[in-house]
């Protein structure tokens, strides 16, 4: 998957196939994930203004929004969409280049791997805890589980394009 060019105002793109196979699943659940967050938001601030609050909408907020952060974080790495410096390989040789870019996409895997052991090594420390949010109960480790899962998977994308770029 690879996201178009920018283009101008006005100007009109074709339109882009959805993601397929994991990364269909992660733009899917990261997508609804995004609409809860915004819905529950969003009659939270009415239910406020009309005296009636919603107890509790800040958990589910923050719960989606970690799903959908999690599910981001794996398309923008299957989409290429990272945020790159160009300031060293633009300067140097193409033999260097091709050795750097894929040494780059290899640092980008070991970093969401230290990620991914972090989080993985939480989850494991606090599995007997029952961690839960105050309000609502919403248990903790499932969404430690998927950041853990989505970290993992986006470290296997930095390492499948390092192998393609070598």
């Amino acid at each position: 998957m690879s996201l178009p060019p920018p283009d101008d105002f006005g100007e009109e793109r074709a339109p882009q196939p959805l993601p397929t196979g994991l990364t269909g699943v992660a733009v899917a659940l990261g997508s609804v994930a995004l609409l809860v967050a915004m819905a529950t938001d969003a009659l939270a601030v009415l239910g406020r203004h009309f005296g009636f609050p919603l107890l509790g909408a800040l958990e589910l907020v923050q719960a989606s929004v970690s799903v959908a952060g999690a599910c981001a974080i794996v398309c923008a790495s299957a989409a290429g969409a990272h945020a790159v410096i160009h300031a060293v390989l633009d300067r140097v040789s193409p033999a260097s280049r091709a050795v750097l870019a894929p040494a780059g996409q290899l640092l980008g895997a070991a970093f969401f791997l230290v990620l991914a052991v972090g989080c993985g090594w939480i989850a494991w420390d606090l599995r007997a805890a029952a961690e839960a949010t105050d309000l609502l109960g919403i248990p903790l480790a499932p969404l430690r589980l998927f950041a853990t899962f989505a970290l993992i998977f986006t470290a296997t994308l930095f390492v499948r394009t390092a192998a393609r770029r070598a």
